[in-house]
């Protein structure tokens, strides 16, 4: 066994399981989805810092263009410039790259456990004191097979995907850099049909994985949205005379 099916596929797996057996009494889907939410709830500090830094990048490109142009004859100088610009409002650029590159190992780990689902080879990771389950029910509330291509989940996890782009793309203040408007909005369409077509070939689990990934995310972009708002209203709120 490898190491990386030991720190993250084989706890996944178990965790699949025990909730199986114990949680959602043998209904694969909300196993899933019960599995999901604590992953993402787990991830939630790192997948927060990294939404709110986006945004805050990318309201912060017209000023970051503005000192481009001002030192265009000194990459030094404008370097320093736009690092003093991010340093200024608490924020790395980098970073939302960084957590990206972390979580991607436990992605792949999650595809692989919702992939293979209640099979031979997944029992094979099994911890000792987990039994595999005696019944094995790979359905959502007996009405959708997890194995099978769902168009429905499909579609919703897109229409899903869509509203968490337009969420992370409205502009708190200032006006908006229009290349990244365009690109955002690009990528309102670009992102749910990459979604689209990924899901139309592969098992229904793993479009209810990333249909409730993409929900709490959404849920997530607003809190991000409104914290962001209200610390842009308390920044411009002007200070009374003593």
């Amino acid at each position: 066994m490898s190491f990386f099916d030991t720190i993250l596929h084989q706890p996944l797996v178990n965790a699949l399981v025990l909730i199986y057996e114990y949680v959602t009494f043998q209904d694969l889907g909300l196993a899933i989805i019960v599995l999901t939410i604590l992953i993402r709830l787990i991830l939630f500090p790192l997948f927060h810092k990294a939404t709110k830094h986006q945004k805050i990048v990318r309201e912060l490109q017209p000023q970051v263009k503005k000192l481009q142009e001002q030192y265009k004859d000194d990459r030094e100088a404008q370097a320093k410039a736009v690092m003093a610009l991010y340093r200024e409002k608490e924020v790395n650029p980098f970073s939302s790259m960084l957590i990206m590159l972390v979580q991607l190992p436990i992605l792949f780990a999650i595809y692989g456990v919702f992939h293979d689902g209640f099979s031979d080879k997944s029992f094979t990771f099994l911890y000792s004191f987990v039994t595999p389950p005696t019944e094995l029910n790979h359905t959502l509330l007996g009405l959708v097979d997890l194995n099978k291509i769902n168009w429905i989940i499909a579609i919703l996890a897109a229409l899903c995907q869509y509203l968490q782009v337009k969420l992370a793309s409205q502009p708190l203040s200032g006006t908006p850099d229009k290349n990244a408007e365009r690109m955002l909005k690009q990528m309102s369409f670009i992102a749910p049909g990459i979604m689209l077509f990924a899901l139309s070939t592969l098992p229904a689990a793993l479009g209810l994985y990333w249909l409730t990934t993409s929900v709490f995310s959404i849920v997530q972009q607003i809190i991000v949205n409104k914290h962001l708002e209200k610390d842009a209203e308390r920044k411009n709120k002007p200070v009374k005379a003593a």
